[in-house]
């Protein structure tokens, strides 16, 4: 099947609160590279005015994970992992995620376009924190090969 062109414009419900934890903070900065005390230090992120540790900007791809799980998992998406590539991602913050953090996201598809046998599919996975205030859109395009590709 291919990629389902009316996914355009389809929102998905929200993913249940993730706690960002200090310890995962911790183990994806070092995974990443992040080397800045902020990422590991209580002390030094509080020194910068957070209330605890800072994750790197690509820690919000954590909770857009869970977004485009659902979108995946979607009978009618035409989206197949097994021919699925990450082939960008972008982020617009309005302020850092922080250890403490609870939040959630909505996953928006924003764009289906046809390449070839495949399809690149544009979505927008707004996150927002426990009180609903925006944190960071994290805009991703998978590229989906064609079923016999």
């Amino acid at each position: 099947m291919p990629v389902n062109p009316e996914l355009v414009g389809r929102v998905f419900p929200s993913t249940a609160p993730y706690l960002v934890g200090r310890e995962k903070v911790r183990e994806f900065s070092r995974a990443v590279f992040a080397t800045d005390p902020q990422h590991f230090e209580p002390e030094a992120a509080r020194a910068l005015g957070y209330a605890d540790v800072v994750a790197p900007p690509t820690f919000a791809m954590v909770i857009q994970d869970l977004t485009l799980q659902i979108l995946l998992a979607e009978p009618d998406s035409g989206i197949a992992l097994e021919r699925t590539i990450h082939a960008e991602q972008r982020f617009r913050y309005s302020r850092p995620i922080v250890a403490g953090d609870e939040l959630s996201a909505s996953l928006a598809v924003t764009g289906v376009r046809a390449i070839g046998k495949g399809a690149m599919v544009t979505s927008e996975a707004e996150v927002t924190d426990a009180e609903g205030a925006h944190v960071v859109t994290a805009i991703s395009i998978l590229l989906i090969g064609g079923e016999d590709a």
